[in-house]
């Protein structure tokens, strides 16, 4: 059999899709080695041009072993055809194309097939080649259009997983002794809304079901906190850290944006959620257009208020086709950059002020070995590292006693 490689770029969706093409490859062999890979499969991301940059020289790289490339995920949308036209790539296909991946890497020929931005995937995974916990995509596409995002360009618009299909693979994952989930998509709060039931409703179905541990839930929307997800915040299997797409704390900014959260209403969520003790993360934007020096003053005294512990910021990215490259009031990126290192370091601080302040004990999931320690995620995803002379690998592990650095928690088990 030839062997096949994944390379996966990007967020926890494209994790799931990479399992699900592992799953549909039935006359090949899949390999942790791609220097012996005869195919390399690359699961691309295009969310900034950052991403698009590391996957261009990913696939220059790769195609210098003599495997052949083929690009899938989000970049093959955007930038697939280009990399097509200048023999990059052997093949090209897009997110509805993945479950046919075993007649695609049979093809003699150079192929393009993009597919459509409609279909949602019908397979079901069972397991997760190299993970601790699984991953499980309760949705595709996102209906917000806000100015600066390509993503709905290469993912289409919101579509729910049928709530059956995701409890079957949920019980499957869970017979095969998973007990951390990971709901994701590309806009996991609006689940339901195409098919009259919610996020909240659905994650209290799944917490019921036997086996399930921890549910972790990736990005949300601050507008998409409804009546039935505060319903869930108490129960002890969610884990106790949200991650709510802010993007921004100046109120002018967001209007920029084309976004629909408010910063008012932002904060007074954030404070009940803190409250209740939560660990809460958040994206954040800098330099967008239009972000005058006024704006990013006013976003910062705001974000300095937020009980924050996460974060995922960048610079802003142009991207074509979006109404944000249109715009004047360019921001120059060594501007950009201060600003994310400054909340960057704000959050850093306030991570460690959390960690610090709530001694509880630690319900951890270790999930890998790495330079003399176990290394695993607690209830509130922060880091901790575990010294032991037992294999406690893919165990769960409860932590009373830890010390609190800057960079993680460590203990002795």
């Amino acid at each position: 059999m030839k062997k096949v490689f994944f390379k996966t770029f990007g967020c926890r969706t494209n994790i799931y899709d990479t399992q699900i093409m592992i799953d549909n490859l039935k006359d090949f062999e899949v390999t942790q080695n791609e220097k012996e890979a005869d195919i390399i499969v690359v699961n691309s991301c295009t969310v900034t041009n950052g991403a698009d940059t590391g996957v261009r020289s990913y696939v220059n790289s790769a195609s210098k072993h003599g495997a052949k490339v083929i690009i899938a995920g989000c970049g093959a949308i955007s930038k697939g055809e280009a990399l097509f036209s200048k023999n990059k790539v052997f093949g090209v296909f897009g997110h509805s194309e993945k479950e046919h991946i075993n007649a695609l890497l049979k093809s003699e020929e150079r192929f393009v097939k993009m597919g459509d931005l409609t279909s949602l995937d019908t397979s079901i995974v069972h397991e997760y080649t190299g993970k601790t916990k699984a991953f499980i995509k309760i949705q595709e596409g996102c209906n917000f259009r806000c100015s600066y995002c390509i993503i709905p360009f290469v993912r289409g618009d919101a579509r729910s997983q049928d709530e059956a299909k995701i409890l079957e693979q949920i019980e499957k994952l869970a017979l095969n002794g998973y007990g951390e989930f990971v709901l994701t998509g590309t806009n996991i709060g609006s689940y339901g809304k195409d098919k009259n039931s919610s996020l909240g409703r659905l994650v209290q179905k799944i917490g019921a079901m036997r086996g399930v541990r921890r549910v972790r839930l990736g990005s949300i929307e601050p507008i998409q906190i409804d009546e039935s997800f505060r319903e869930i915040l108490k129960e002890p299997w969610m884990e106790r850290h949200l991650h709510i797409a802010l993007q921004h704390t100046s109120q002018k900014m967001l209007e920029i944006m084309k976004r629909r959260n408010n910063v008012k209403k932002d904060f007074e969520l954030f404070s009940e959620l803190s409250e209740l003790g939560y660990a809460l993360g958040t994206d954040f934007i800098t330099g967008h257009p239009g972000e005058s020096e006024a704006i990013w003053n006013e976003a910062y005294a705001n974000f300095e208020k937020f009980p924050l512990t996460h974060l995922h910021a960048f610079t802003y990215s142009k991207r074509d086709g979006t109404p944000s490259a249109l715009m004047s009031d360019q921001i120059k990126g060594d501007v950009a950059k201060e600003r994310l290192k400054a909340i960057e370091a704000l959050v850093e601080q306030k991570n460690f002020d959390f960690r610090r302040n709530h001694q509880h004990p630690l319900e951890v999931l270790i999930e890998e070995q790495k330079e003399g320690y176990y290394v695993g995620y607690d209830q509130y995803y922060n880091k901790v590292l575990v010294k032991t002379n037992r294999d406690i690998l893919k165990e769960w592990i409860t932590l009373t006693t830890y010390e609190t650095k800057m960079e993680a928690n460590y203990a002795q088990f």
